[in-house]
């Protein structure tokens, strides 16, 4: 009695420092979860420098941490320092009436009267649509000014989150794998089902965070240049917008392209319009609907309405973190079903239907009531 109450006691004493550890780590939670991403995306790199230069785990470690500075965080950072200039640009822009987005959405409703037509059988007022993308439009432009205004005030606190997320990468680089067969051991599921779970976490962050990257890159990219082709204005913060919401599957890049192809043909241009229109559908279209499927689908195993839903959720939930996190819960979601079904459900048919099972393994699977001929 007495050594049940000692065990039941160090099992809540455990949770509770578990807990608070955990709200410990939580202003923390996004360099640790990058350094997580880092670590499991460049993990091929840091087996590949094994087999070239022996067991020489920090030497290893430390130069697939190099090669991940100059070919991911380096040009992300740069970028984002361009996105936020431009956008801080074209905020001041508006400010000082040069850029004048109601004027733009009124030369749409004159060129195309059947579009307040239209929403008028839904009972949707053109005026208030018009106000709420005004405001919309004028509030991201502010969004990132804002944003610049806050990276420059919390400078220490930027660089500082970064330091730790490329610390932790080391680290983790290194002591991967001991750390995971150390919470194998540490976790009460079974060493089967832990090392199944990890393998599809591992399996899908690679995928979503690689995937979507790629594809995000691609997209803006193929976007920025045909902005600047045509010469519309702002063609870098165009093509970055376009990379960040075509995360979203589906829907993404057109968001934005198909807004400034209508722009085009209200104010006349009709040849950019037709010429941004084909772009966007046949090139930058084929992009998402080829290469998502291939790089995210296949190898998260996941459905795309489920990948579309799972990452609006998270992107809802987390933040940016969100188009990882999100599907990766559903993947998780599924490798726990699947391990129910497989281990459970033969046990509740066995239960239920005991004389259909043989006594033996070794007798014909053939004789079982699921057994495929």
């Amino acid at each position: 009695m007495y050594a049940k109450l000692e065990t039941r006691t160090f099992l809540a004493l455990l949770v509770g420092v578990s807990l608070a550890f955990v709200f410990l780590m939580k202003p923390f939670f996004g360099p640790i979860f990058w350094a997580v991403a880092i670590a499991l995306i460049f993990h091929p790199v840091q087996n590949l420098l094994v087999r070239w230069l022996g067991e020489r785990p920090n030497t290893n470690a430390l130069i697939t941490l190099v090669f991940c500075m100059v070919i991911v965080v380096i040009p992300v950072l740069v970028l984002v320092t361009s996105l936020v200039a431009q956008g801080v640009d074209l905020y001041q822009q508006i400010q000082r009436g040069e850029i004048r987005p109601g004027e733009y959405i009124d030369q749409v409703n004159q060129s195309f009267p059947a579009i307040q037509a239209f929403l008028a059988q839904f009972d949707i007022s053109f005026t208030e649509l018009r106000d709420r993308a005004v405001s919309l439009f004028v509030g991201g432009s502010q969004f990132l000014a804002k944003q610049a205004l806050g990276i420059g005030q919390n400078t220490f606190q930027f660089f500082m989150g970064l330091a730790l997320m490329v610390y932790l990468a080391f680290f983790l680089l290194r002591d991967g794998h001991s750390l995971v067969e150390l919470i194998i051991r540490a976790l009460p599921l079974g060493d089967e089902r832990e090392r199944l779970l990890f393998a599809k976490f591992a399996e899908v962050t690679r995928a979503t965070v690689k995937g979507n990257l790629l594809i995000a890159i691609i997209q803006g990219a193929l976007g920025g240049l045909i902005f600047w082709i045509l010469g519309i204005t702002g063609a870098l913060l165009w093509g970055v917008v376009m990379a960040i919401v075509s995360l979203l599957p589906a829907v993404g890049a057109a968001l934005v392209w198909v807004p400034a192809a209508i722009y085009l043909a209200a104010v006349g241009d009709i040849v950019p319009a037709i010429v941004l229109t084909v772009f966007g559908v046949v090139v930058i279209g084929l992009a998402d609907n080829l290469l998502r499927p291939l790089l995210v689908g296949r190898d998260t195993k996941l459905p795309d309405y489920i990948v579309l839903l799972s990452t609006l959720g998270g992107i809802v939930m987390f933040g940016i973190n969100g188009f990882v996190m999100g599907p990766l819960v559903a993947a998780l979601f599924m490798a726990f079903w699947g391990i129910f079904i497989r281990e459970f459900g033969h046990e509740a048919q066995a239960v239920r239907h005991p004389e259909t099972w043989p006594e033996s393994e070794d007798e014909n699977r053939g004789n079982r009531p699921d057994s495929k001929l």
